[in-house]
């Protein structure tokens, strides 16, 4: 059983940055398509950004092209992603999955981690 586990999340104004990390002690993330989901309250969970397993391409939902980057670290067996110019409405519960066939999305996934909240405001 793969655990993944989030950090990073927390309070940061409008227009600032926070990274989140994805690690998962004991399993090689490399052999697993990554994604970040986010669930904001009231709101059904919606993929964020997502990176290949075999290529390293990358997804971004619309909303947060031009501000977030995922990334892998595989010397550190960490996923990152990286928001820039947060706004209001990402706030949400934020969440790595990964899937060995390298899907990304909410139903394909095989792994999940426990979340991590991201709360914009002034």
């Amino acid at each position: 059983q793969v655990q993944l586990v989030e950090s990073g999340g927390g309070l940061v104004q409008p227009g600032g940055s926070l990274r989140l990390s994805c690690a998962a002690p004991g399993f090689r993330l490399d052999y697993y398509a990554i994604g970040w989901f986010r669930q904001a309250p009231g709101k059904e969970r919606e993929g964020v950004s997502c990176i290949s397993k075999s290529d390293g391409s990358t997804y971004y939902t619309d909303s947060v092209k031009g501000r977030f980057t995922i990334s892998r670290d595989n010397a550190k067996n960490t996923v990152y992603l990286q928001m820039n110019s947060l706004k209001p409405e990402d706030t949400a519960v934020y969440y790595c999955a990964a899937d060995f066939d390298n899907h990304c999305s909410v139903q394909g996934m095989d792994y999940w981690g426990k979340g991590t909240l991201v709360t914009v405001s002034s």
